[in-house]
């Protein structure tokens, strides 16, 4: 796992919570039943549950984290199992450790190799076996800046992840109801089932496992319409809620070791970084939304000319986004109307329409949802 793959798995737990608010009380569901086990409770007192335990302060646990996806995307020229591109199709194992006051290490291993990042305190490490190269991060900005800055939680690195992101849109246009018990990691939780009754969304469900103790949610599994499978899977395997032994956050690198120092500042890693999210702050504001709910649409100005070369990628940055997109555009499907023409490419739980005239449009909509949006200027 690269800098990059920690970084798309990192999203602040807020699931339960943008759930809670959105539906409110809700309707009242019929009480869950199956085994294992667990006292009656309908979605709305679930929500409630839910939101509660995101308002506490994560408490130390450790765990093994499984990510599967299969999204019906074209082959991609992946640089080893390591590379971020390599976690868009089949089956990766992530472990994490949780102490608080500032100590987290999360871990990658693949068939040969482990990644490692380290952070205890106001000293990380970040360890790469491939490459037996050790590197110790600094904060910028000093000891108040490093205080100042949220130390990185399991919960930026597990299922309350997909579920932030994948239920942004939890509201009118959604179904919100209870299915049968399950255990999870070999622990009993509740079954929440969310669906969009929008049409020309491709998501048939979102099903959240939250834990029967503490609500917290230990799977998200995303499934398209007419698929029998998940397309997207992420949660706990093994999951233990108490502090871990106090080695698992001291790091020394092992003899031999190439030990580099690196700069970790608010923008990521890297001398370009603060460019870089210079670039994506503008991208953002000049970004806007066609359709409500699940069948929005987002629409950014995009040209070649903003993806990186392979030279700026750098060492550990998977392979050129350049070589990548023109192998997807191999599969992709010319269309055209009155907007214009341009490249369409459809997985199985999103869509994105490249236009001749410098847009990108991407949306979990359907190929015709996202051409009439195409339309809309």
């Amino acid at each position: 796992m690269r800098r990059g793959t920690f970084v798309r798995w990192g999203v602040p737990v807020a699931a339960a919570a943008v759930i809670g608010a959105a539906v409110g009380a809700g309707p009242v569901i019929a009480a869950v039943s199956g085994e294992p086990t667990l006292p009656e409770r309908t979605a709305a007192q679930l929500l409630a549950d839910a939101a509660a335990a995101t308002g506490k302060s994560v408490e130390p646990m450790s765990g093994t984290v499984q990510q599967t996806a299969s999204l019906g995307l074209p082959a991609l020229p992946v640089e080893g199992a390591a590379s971020p591109l390599s976690l868009l199709s089949g089956s990766h194992e992530v472990k994490v450790w949780y102490g608080a006051e500032g100590k987290l290490r999360v871990a990658m291993p693949t068939q040969l190799n482990e990644t490692n990042l380290v952070v205890n305190g106001e000293q990380a490490w970040y360890w790469e076996s491939s490459t037996n190269t050790a590197t110790k991060m600094t904060i910028k900005g000093g000891a108040d800046k490093q205080h100042a800055m949220t130390t990185p939680k399991p919960t930026d690195l597990t299922p309350q992840q997909a579920a932030q992101n994948l239920l942004a849109n939890v509201d009118e246009h959604t179904t919100v109801r209870v299915i049968n018990t399950a255990e999870v990691a070999g622990r009993p939780a509740y079954q929440l089932v969310v669906a969009p009754k929008d049409e020309g969304s491709l998501i048939q469900e979102i099903r959240i496992a939250l834990d029967g103790e503490k609500y917290v949610p230990l799977q998200v599994q995303v499934y398209a319409k007419g698929s029998a499978e998940p397309a997207f899977q992420v949660g706990f395997t093994q999951v233990t809620f108490t502090p871990p032994a106090p080695e698992n956050f001291t790091f020394t690198p092992p003899a031999g070791a190439k030990v580099e120092e690196a700069t970790f500042g608010e923008n990521g890693f890297g001398p370009n970084a603060e460019k870089k999210a210079e670039h994506a702050k503008d991208v953002a504001g000049d970004a806007k939304f066609v359709g409500d709910g699940w069948a929005s649409v987002a629409v950014v100005p995009f040209s070649l000319s903003d993806l990186p070369s392979g030279q700026e990628q750098g060492r550990g940055q998977g392979a050129n986004p350049q070589a990548v997109l023109d192998n997807v555009l191999k599969s992709a499907t010319p269309v055209s109307g009155t907007w214009g023409s341009g490249k369409l490419i459809k997985t199985k739980l999103a869509t994105a329409l490249l236009t001749d005239d410098g847009r990108l449009l991407v949306g979990a909509v359907t190929p015709e949802e996202i051409v009439k949006a195409a339309g809309t200027k």
